[in-house]
This record gives C-alpha cells, structure tokens and sequence, in this order.
C-alpha cells in the first residue's frame, strides 16, 4: 500500500528524565520531510529507517516526533531514498566551503564534538594577522585530510583531519595566540582532541 501524501505527526520539546509540559504541535508531513529527519539519525539503512518508521516515534533537535506508525514497502524506501544524496569521496575538500569545526576529543564516555562556526574561527585577535582558521587550514595543507561521509543532519560533507601531537600543540598555541579571548576557554579542548572533522554543506543539498 503507497504512503499517504500527508502523514500526521505530533511533536514537542523532549526532556530528558522528565514527563513534559510542552505545548504539543500538529503537523501534516510530506513523506520525503519525515524521511528527511530520520535520515539524520539513521543515515541511509534501510534496516533502520524501516524500525524507526514503523515505532512512530524520533528524536531530532531536541523535539520529540511521533506518528502512527506503519510500514514501507522496500521500492518505495528505494525511490525515496534516491531523492537524498549519497556520500561522495570524490569530492575534493575546500577549506572555502566548510562551515563548521568539530573538535573531537577521546574521552570515555564518548562526549558530543565541539562544534564551533567557521566565521567565528575566523576571527582576527587585535594586532594580529592571521585566525585560528588560519592555522587550522595550515595543518591541513601539511596533513592528509580524508573524506568520512555525508552527514544528512548538516546536509554537508565531512572531512576528517587526524591530529598528532605535534599538530596538537601547535594548535593549542594557535588558540592561544590567535583566538580571540573569548573563544580560547572554548578552544582548550584542542589540547586533548583526537582528529578535527571539517563539515562542508553540499550546494545541491
């Protein structure tokens, strides 16, 4: 049986550990706008989008989505699916097109990437000439950056930069010469962090 053109889905603010009192928001979703979210979680397994449509339920941005859940036949996944782009290792990295950092360090627990905006790296300290995006794109030109996938929550392309020691202390001093002061508590992290992922939105996404 095809989707429904409109699919009913209620949605609020999730908190974690608590029963909610938010306002709940209903909604008629396209079938490519609920697959768009799910993406974001899943990424392109089948296995997974199935079990997730089929609960009637989604965590994405911090708003909780549900639904009556149902079932998708396995073309129809495919033709909707082939609307979304696909990862493309063959896509050069340009520093130009990034829009974001993560800064991904080795703690355990795993903890979320620092994720901090390109134009605020960018930055200028006073008297100084270059950013910490400057010396960012340095490690880059001296390192082998490799590609690491489509990322459907940023609708962008990522690129890995592994970090050695040495690049981590010459990074360490770049956020401490160059950052401006209120980013340099923020840029600590680099101290620690393991690889920085470069995240580059895709135009045709």
């Amino acid at each position: 049986m095809p989707l429904p053109d409109a699919i009913p889905v209620r949605y609020t603010e999730e908190e974690a550990g608590y029963v909610s009192f938010r306002p709940v928001v209903r909604q008629n979703f396209r079938p490519e706008q609920l697959l768009d979210m799910v993406l974001s979680v899943t990424g392109k397994d089948a296995a997974r989008i199935k079990q997730i449509l089929h609960s009637g339920t989604v965590v994405f941005h911090f708003y909780r989505y549900w639904w009556t859940g149902f079932d998708i036949e396995e073309t129809e996944l495919k033709g909707l699916l082939a609307r979304f782009p696909d990862p493309d290792p063959s896509r050069e990295f340009r520093g130009a097109e990034c829009s974001i950092v993560a800064i991904e360090s080795p703690a355990t627990p795993p903890r979320p990437a620092i994720e901090i905006q390109r134009l605020a790296l960018s930055r200028k300290r006073l008297f100084r000439r270059r950013s910490f995006w400057d010396a960012l794109l340095a490690e880059v030109s001296s390192s082998l950056v490799t590609y690491h996938g489509y990322s459907f929550g940023h609708r962008a392309d990522l690129y890995r930069l592994e970090l050695t020691a040495e690049s981590r202390a010459r990074l360490a001093a770049a956020a401490a010469s160059l950052a401006p002061r209120a980013m340099r508590k923020e840029l600590q992290v680099v101290v620690n962090a393991v690889r920085v992922v470069f995240i580059c939105p895709r135009a045709s996404a």
